[in-house]
């Protein structure tokens, strides 16, 4: 049986043209990316040894993430592995960022996240806010608040998991409300819109904290491995509004003219209500995955908010970064899921380690894949050539300019690409680039990490577009023009956000 937090599921929703699109795009890359990195080998260079041995490696890595030829964690692992059989780096220094503070944080909130999913309190959550009296009768008022409930969950979850526990509810909604509608062009619009909005809903809530996706987390170590660290809090004072002036832009471009004229029956109401009385009264388990929950991220975002207040030189600000980083917090939490009894007679805890092993250990590996070729990229002075190169192409270029190029085009990226994919090719070469230029590459890094989560046109944009895809209720061209919509508003968004308040996580 599939579980709901598996991405691979995603694949099983893609249409027969889709599927043969991927075989062929994966066909070339297995040809194109050794082909290029011998090519790439053989030429001469002016780059020193090690650094034209590590593009070729890195050219290779581009290739097989970008057509995914292999799986992404296989290629993160297979470039790491080229860089010392290629004599780059030795096999210590190589590997060390495998075990980078941020890989941790991320192990962390991942088995959080699982314990929400085994104790059903992410359903929990979903369906306690269905049923509220506000909705009423409202087809709007319904939407917003579904959405709402799959934007708040994805924060801290990933936007497959959120879109996949949310997908099922939503099918059945719309099955209620679609009773004797058949051929009815308003519920037509209505279902095509709620099942939008639930891939959407879900890549837009990520962005909101540090581990709500891959690419937060990537741009945020990227960007420590450059001298620049970015609290929680710090992260969440921009990314909460980003989310906030999306979603209301998805409200009142999507939501609001599909529900115009959607009123709701009792059937669709009970159906919601059925759903909850089905898991009962809340148990110990939901109630000690809370508990660890808030433990983590009372410990996540007090220093942030600290610093904010009594300013990065505080001697107890300077404590607490230093005793509990957020790496530290999210172990907390995780550690303390194994530790809160479900029942003391029978020695059951909140999880298990079976239960535990279950977090995507793929995208893990990722991350440590593209921490590795980031910090050899610096350290072999490739990443300094590569900026110096950019920059005498377009002389000139300041921050502005670097933030607006670098995020458009993580945001085309991620519509060919997985946005984590996207995230470890773009957002170190906006590093590199920004200090080849002479800026800071934080606005850049931080508009091409947040651009990455961008990829709404397509189904193979994002596995949550696949998923919602393969409901029946969403035409190709329709997703296609609502993607590119909320992609340029999205772009926008976050070029402001980014340039009018970046600076203040300096």
């Amino acid at each position: 049986m599939r579980r709901a937090h598996e991405p691979a599921g995603a694949l099983d929703s893609y249409s027969p043209a889709e599927q043969q699109f991927n075989r062929r795009r994966r066909t070339i890359g297995l040809v194109a990316g050794p082909l290029l990195c011998v090519v790439l080998l053989l030429l001469p260079s002016s780059l020193p040894v090690s650094a034209h041995r590590l593009s070729a490696v890195m050219a290779l890595m581009i290739v097989l993430w970008m057509t995914e030829a292999l799986p992404l964690a296989t290629t993160a692992l297979a470039g790491p592995t080229l860089a010392v059989l290629l004599g780059v780096a030795p096999v210590g220094t190589v590997f060390a960022p495998f075990a980078d503070p941020i890989i941790f944080l991320f192990i962390g909130s991942f088995i959080l996240a699982e314990a929400m999913f085994v104790h059903r309190l992410d359903r929990r959550m979903a369906f306690t806010a269905l049923t509220s009296p506000w909705i009423g009768r409202s087809g709007f008022r319904l939407m917003a608040v579904y959405a709402g409930v799959t934007c708040v969950i994805s924060m801290w979850m990933s936007n497959t998991a959120t879109t996949a526990m949310m997908f099922p509810l939503g099918l059945a909604v719309l099955s209620e409300i679609g009773r004797g509608r058949k051929h009815d062009a308003g519920f037509a619009r209505y279902a095509m819109a709620m099942m939008l909005v639930t891939s959407f809903a879900a890549s837009i809530g990520g962005v909101a904290t540090p581990v709500g996706t891959p690419p937060n987390l990537l741009g945020k170590g990227f960007l420590e491995q450059a001298g620049i660290t970015i609290s929680f809090a710090g992260w969440m004072m921009l990314g909460l509004p980003i989310v906030i002036a999306t979603m209301v832009f998805v409200g009142f471009w999507l939501m609001r003219p599909a529900a115009r004229h959607i009123r709701l029956g009792d059937d669709a109401r009970d159906a919601v209500r059925a759903e909850l009385t089905k898991l009962g009264s809340i148990g110990r388990g939901e109630r000690n995955v809370i508990l660890a929950f808030a433990v983590t991220a009372v410990l996540w975002v007090v220093p942030g908010l600290a610093q904010a207040v009594l300013g990065s030189t505080n001697p107890s600000v300077r404590a607490m970064n230093a005793l509990v980083p957020e790496s530290v917090a999210a172990l907390v939490g995780a550690v303390l899921l194994f530790l809160l009894p479900v029942n003391w007679a029978a020695r059951r805890f909140t999880i298990t380690w079976e239960e535990a092993s279950h977090i995507d250990w793929g995208i893990i590996l990722l991350f440590g894949g593209g921490l590795a070729m980031g910090r050899l990229a610096d350290s072999t002075g490739l990443s300094t050539a590569l900026g110096h190169w950019v920059t005498a192409q377009f002389p000139g270029i300041g921050t502005t300019g670097l933030t607006l190029v670098f995020t458009a085009v993580a945001v085309v990226m991620s519509e060919a690409a997985s946005n984590t994919a996207a995230a470890n090719i773009i957002v170190p070469t906006a590093i590199a680039v920004a200090r080849a230029a002479g800026v800071s590459p934080l606005e850049p890094a931080l508009g091409a990490t947040l651009g990455a989560s961008m990829g709404f046109m397509m189904p193979i944009s994002t596995p949550p577009n696949a998923i919602v895809y393969s409901s029946g209720y969403i035409p190709i061209g329709t997703m296609m023009r609502q993607g590119v919509a909320l992609d340029i508003a999205g772009y926008f968004i976050i070029v402001t956000a980014v340039l009018g308040f970046g600076w203040v996580l300096r």
